[in-house]
C-alpha cells in the first residue's frame, strides 16, 4: 500500500487535556438506549450502511474508511482493524460480554465510547472514535494499518488524515487521543455488574449500624431498608447511591419488644455494562455497538436478630409520709425509656425484677449516693413486674417498722438480675439505682403516746399527758388529746367518735421530745372515759392518732362521795406531860399524813407506755 503524503506535525498527547471537556456530549443517547433490548440470539440483518466521517466506503481502500457504520439505526464502529470494510450482509449476535478475545476492560472503554460519543452525526467525532475503538482492540494494528511506522495514536491519525481529510486532521486527532486516554483511564472492573450490600450492628448499640455498597464502578442506583432508616434523613430509601458508599442507619425494629433483622436492598443500574451489541459479516469487520444498561440487584441482611435496648427506672411513692409501725409500703412506677421493653411471642411484656434496700435512720435522710453508716439496714423489697409491664402501678409491701425513725427504701435494677430476654434487651451492665433519701420514699414514725389520770371523783376535771419522743418531723409537731366517754353496747376501739366527745384540747406547738399535760373541765357524769391523743405536722398532716380505749389512756369516774357530819368535838383529855406543845404535835402529824398520801400517789401513777405496745396502726 502507497505511503499516505505526510503534510503535518502529529498533536501531542499532552496537548488534548483541556479540549477533553469541549468535546463531551450529554448522556441523552445512552439513556435512549437503555430500553434497546438484549438479543439473545443471532439474527440476520441488513447490510451495514455508510454512516457519518471520512474515506472510501468500500470494502478496500486507499485510506479506509473511519467513522460509523449503521446497522438497524445504530451507529457501530469496528474492532477489528485492517479488515475489509463490512458492506455485505450483517448478522446481530445481540449483547456479548465475550467478543474477539476482548477484556472486561476492553469491552467497557469501547462500550463507553460507542455509547457516549459514537451515536452522533458529527463526522469528526465519528472519526474519532472509529480510532480510539479499534486502538483499544488493537494497538499495534491500528497504528500500522496504512503504513505508519510511528508509536503515537495522533501520528498515525496524521499518517493518513494529512492526505485525507487535512482539514479536519488535528481535531480528529485531538478528540481520538482523549477519547483512548478516557475509555483507558477507567477504574479497574469499570463496566461491572459486581454488586454487594453490607448491613453491620453497633455492638455497643444496637438501634444504630451500617450499611455499605461494594461492588463495580459506574453502578448508580436506590438503597432500600426495612426495619431500619438511614441516619441522616430519617427515610428507608435513598437514591443515587454509588458503589463504595457507607451509610449510618438507626434500626426502628418491626414488633415492638420482639428481636428481628435490618433488611437492605439495592436496585441499581450499570450504565456502561462491559458488553458490546456485537456485529459480524462475512469476510469484513466486527463491528462494536452500544449495550444497554444493565440492571443490577442486591441484598443483605442482619446475620444475627437486634434486640433494641430499653434503659427502665423507678419512680417510687411510699403510701404515708407518717406511719404508726405496720410494714413499709411503697408504691412503683417503671420509668425511662420503655419503648423497647422485650415481649415474648405472643406480646405479652416479660418480667423485670427490681429490689429495694430499707432503711431506718435517726434524722431525716438527706439526699445521697449512698446511705450513711449510721443508718440501720432494716430489710429487702422485692418487685416483679406482671402482665402490664410498664403500663401499671405496683404496690411493693416490705419489712416490719419496729423502731421509731425515718425509713427510706433505695430501688435498683440490675441486668444480672434478669431472665436471659430482659437481659439482653439491656444496656450492657446495666444498673440503676435510686438516690438515697429521695423525699418520695421517706416514711416517719414517731414516738408518741400519752398517759390518762387513771380515777376522779364525779365533778372533777381529767388530766392527760402526751409523750412525745424522737423523732419529730422538720417544722415540729402540733399535739393534743380528746376525751370520749364510752357507752353500753360500743367496743372501746369504736368509742372515739364526734357524738361521744366530751372535750377536746388546745393544740400545743411543740419542737422538742418531752411530756405535754392537758385538762379537761369538771366531769359531771361517773362513768369509763378514754382518752385519745394525736399530732399534726407543721402543714397540718396527721403524724400520730391514739388508739382508743387502751388501758393506760383510761380515766374511771366514780360517784361523788358525800361528806360526812362532823361529830362532837370530845373534851379535851389532859397530856401528859412531855414537854412538847399541843402545836407541834400537830405539825409532826400533818406531815405523816402528806407523805402517806405522796406514796399512794406514786403507786397510782402507771410507768410511761412504751413504743411498739399494743397501739393498732390507725
Amino acid at each position: 500500500m502507497p505511503r499516505v503524503a505526510h503534510r503535518s506535525t502529529p498533536l501531542s498527547l499532552t496537548d488534548t487535556g483541556a479540549w477533553v471537556a469541549r468535546a463531551t456530549l450529554t448522556l441523552l443517547v445512552a439513556t435512549v438506549l437503555a430500553a434497546i433490548a438484549l438479543v439473545v440470539t443471532p439474527s440476520p440483518a441488513a447490510a451495514a450502511e455508510r454512516g457519518v466521517g471520512f474515506g472510501t466506503w468500500a470494502p478496500t481502500s486507499a485510506y479506509g474508511w473511519h467513522g460509523s457504520m449503521v446497522v438497524d439505526g445504530v451507529h457501530t464502529y469496528c474492532i477489528l482493524p485492517g479488515r475489509p470494510l463490512p458492506v455485505g450482509a450483517t448478522t446481530d449476535h445481540g449483547e456479548r460480554t465475550r467478543v474477539a478475545g476482548l477484556s472486561p476492560a476492553d469491552l467497557a472503554g469501547i462500550n463507553h465510547l460507542v455509547t457516549r460519543y459514537g451515536q452522533t452525526d458529527d463526522p469528526v467525532q465519528a472519526a474519532a472514535v472509529g480510532w480510539a475503538v479499534k486502538a483499544i482492540a488493537d494497538w499495534d494494528a491500528t497504528l500500522h494499518t496504512f503504513g505508519y511506522r510511528g508509536d503515537t495514536l495522533a501520528g498515525a491519525i496524521d499518517w493518513t488524515f494529512s492526505a485525507l481529510a487535512p482539514a479536519h486532521n488535528r481535531a480528529v486527532q485531538r478528540l481520538a487521543v482523549a477519547y483512548y486516554r478516557e475509555a483507558t483511564g477507567l477504574a479497574d472492573g469499570a463496566g461491572g455488574t459486581d454488586l454487594t450490600l453490607t448491613v453491620t450492628t453497633d455492638p455497643d448499640d444496637p438501634s444504630r449500624g451500617t450499611v455499605t455498597v461494594t461492588g463495580s464502578p459506574g453502578l448508580r442506583g436506590s438503597l432500600t431498608l426495612a426495619n431500619a432508616r438511614f441516619a441522616d434523613t430519617g427515610e428507608a430509601t435513598r437514591s443515587d447511591v454509588a458503589t463504595g458508599s457507607t451509610f449510618d442507619i438507626d434500626a426502628v425494629g418491626g414488633t415492638p419488644g420482639r428481636g428481628f433483622r435490618v433488611d437492605a436492598t439495592g436496585a441499581f443500574v450499570q450504565p456502561m455494562p462491559a458488553a458490546i451489541r456485537h456485529y459480524t459479516t462475512a469476510g469484513g469487520q466486527d463491528t462494536a455497538g452500544p449495550a444497554a444498561p444493565r440492571a443490577v440487584t442486591a441484598g443483605a441482611q442482619d446475620d444475627a436478630e437486634r434486640t433494641l435496648r430499653f434503659s427502665p427506672t423507678i419512680s417510687t411513692q411510699v403510701a404515708a409520709a407518717y406511719a404508726q409501725g405496720g410494714t413499709y409500703v411503697d408504691d412503683i412506677s417503671l420509668t425511662g425509656d420503655l419503648t423497647h421493653w422485650p415481649r415474648d411471642d405472643a406480646g405479652a411484656f416479660l418480667p423485670v425484677t427490681a429490689t429495694a434496700d430499707l432503711f431506718r435512720t435517726a434524722t431525716p435522710p438527706a439526699p445521697a449516693d449512698g446511705a450513711p453508716a449510721s443508718a440501720v439496714h432494716v430489710g429487702v423489697l422485692a418487685l416483679t413486674t406482671g402482665a402490664d409491664g410498664p403500663d401499671a402501678t405496683y404496690r411493693v409491701t416490705g419489712p416490719e417498722m419496729t423502731e421509731p425513725g425515718f425509713y427510706t427504701a433505695v430501688w435498683r435494677i440490675d441486668a444480672d438480675a434478669q431472665e436471659t430476654d430482659v437481659a439482653r434487651a439491656l444496656p450492657a451492665g446495666y444498673r440503676w439505682t435510686e438516690t438515697f433519701g429521695e423525699p418520695s420514699q421517706i416514711t416517719m414514725v414517731a414516738d408518741i403516746a400519752s398517759q390518762a389520770q387513771p380515777q376522779i371523783q364525779a365533778g372533777q376535771s381529767a388530766s392527760d399527758t402526751i409523750l412525745v419522743g424522737e423523732p419529730l418531723p422538720a417544722g415540729g409537731l402540733v399535739v393534743s388529746s380528746a376525751l370520749y366517754r364510752a357507752a353500753d353496747g360500743v367496743s372501746a376501739v369504736d368509742t372515739c367518735t364526734p357524738e361521744r366527745r366530751v372535750y377536746e384540747s388546745e393544740g400545743i406547738s411543740i419542737d422538742a421530745p418531752g411530756e405535754y399535760a392537758v385538762t379537761s373541765g369538771p366531769l359531771p357524769d361517773a362513768g369509763t372515759y378514754y382518752w385519745q391523743e394525736r399530732a399534726v405536722d407543721a402543714e397540718g398532716a396527721l403524724v400520730h392518732l391514739g388508739v382508743c380505749g387502751v388501758a393506760e389512756e383510761t380515766t374511771l369516774v366514780t360517784a361523788a362521795v358525800a361528806p360526812e357530819t362532823a361529830p362532837a368535838a370530845p373534851s379535851t383529855p389532859e397530856l401528859a406531860a412531855t414537854g412538847a406543845d399541843i402545836a407541834d404535835l400537830r405539825t409532826v402529824a400533818g406531815t405523816a399524813v402528806g407523805l402517806i398520801f405522796a406514796g399512794a400517789t406514786l403507786i397510782a401513777v402507771p410507768a410511761r407506755r412504751r413504743f411498739g405496745s399494743a397501739a393498732r396502726v390507725g
